[in-house]
């Protein structure tokens, strides 16, 4: 699938290779995962009201492996494919996954002509190491705003699907840390948080790329914290800051004590700090084709029934 000539908007100028070495210790993002598990459970409540039998299913972005587990009691007769661009992640995701292979997925494997179970991949799920036309399903749970260029993940991930297959994926949008920005940009002039796409360039984005029927919506988490040191240290769990345009000389004390007391005005009612997390969840499916690789287009007819004697 060619991307567009001219491409949608980008989210943001982001290092990827800043973003693997931010990912490459599970334990320091392991504070953050009990976001990632409601979202995934609010995706997975989605996905229950989509009636598909996967063969094959491709978690991208799979983190430690989390959602691999669910995806399998799913649909126990797939493959389920995690992959993660952190090598260290795959190698925490592998040793629960070979717990899980349960007595019934060895019985699947030997009855079913498809190979069933759970196997995990490092990769860059923008340049996936799968041949076209490979997989029913791409799952992905806050994963795609680390690209730089999610217009490009959205062709690839079209590629490797088969037609009339599923994607469904979540990810942040821009009111994502809407306090926090407020608070650096009383400290500085640099950016410190993702200026994250909005929903309405995604569904543009997926239609540009070859994706049919694309539903989004959203909605805002608000996580509430005693204090700025919890909520830094979450936002710290979730990723942290992988912008090409890091400042790479620490921030004055003074300039941080002025985020610090930005953030400190903004306390609720209820004495507490909030952040918000503006959640974006889509699916799409790829459609039939609808001219060949040579460009003819391809036109389909039903003959009329004769009528019945």
């Amino acid at each position: 699938m060619e991307v567009p000539a001219n491409p949608p908007k980008l989210s943001a100028p982001i290092d990827l290779e800043r973003v693997r070495r931010l990912f490459s210790r599970p334990d320091r993002i392991a504070a953050a995962d009990f976001l990632r598990r409601e979202i995934s459970s609010r995706m997975f409540d989605r996905l229950e009201l989509i009636k598909i039998a996967p063969q094959r299913v491709l978690d991208a972005g799979c983190g430690v492996g989390a959602d691999l587990a669910p995806l399998q009691k799913s649909y126990p007769a797939a493959q389920i494919l995690g992959l993660d661009a952190a090598e260290p992640m795959i190698r925490a995701a592998r040793g629960p996954a070979a717990a899980r292979q349960s007595s019934l997925n060895q019985l699947l494997s030997k009855l079913l002509p498809a190979k069933t179970g759970v196997d995990l991949i490092c990769g860059d799920f923008s340049d996936l190491p799968l041949a076209p036309n490979s997989v029913d399903l791409v799952w992905s749970n806050l994963a795609l705003h680390w690209h730089p260029q999610p217009h490009r993940v959205f062709a690839e991930w079209r590629r490797v699907l088969r037609v009339n297959s599923l994607l469904m994926f979540s990810c942040f949008g821009p009111d994502t840390f809407r306090e926090l920005r407020a608070a650096f940009a009383e400290a500085d002039l640099a950016e410190h948080v993702l200026p994250f796409v909005d929903m309405h360039d995604f569904g543009d984005q997926l239609v540009q790329v070859g994706f049919s029927t694309p539903v989004l919506d959203m909605e805002v988490i608000t996580v509430t914290y005693d204090t700025p040191e919890a909520l830094l240290a979450d936002v710290r769990a979730m990723g942290g800051n992988p912008l090409s345009t890091l400042r790479r000389s620490l921030m004055g004390k003074q300039a941080w004590r002025r985020m610090l007391a930005a953030l400190e005005r903004g306390r609720r009612p209820d004495g507490k700090l909030g952040l918000s997390f503006e959640v974006i969840y889509g699916h799409a499916f790829r459609p039939a084709p609808k001219v060949t690789s040579k460009g003819e287009a391809i036109i389909r007819f039903d003959l009329p029934r004769k009528p019945r004697q």
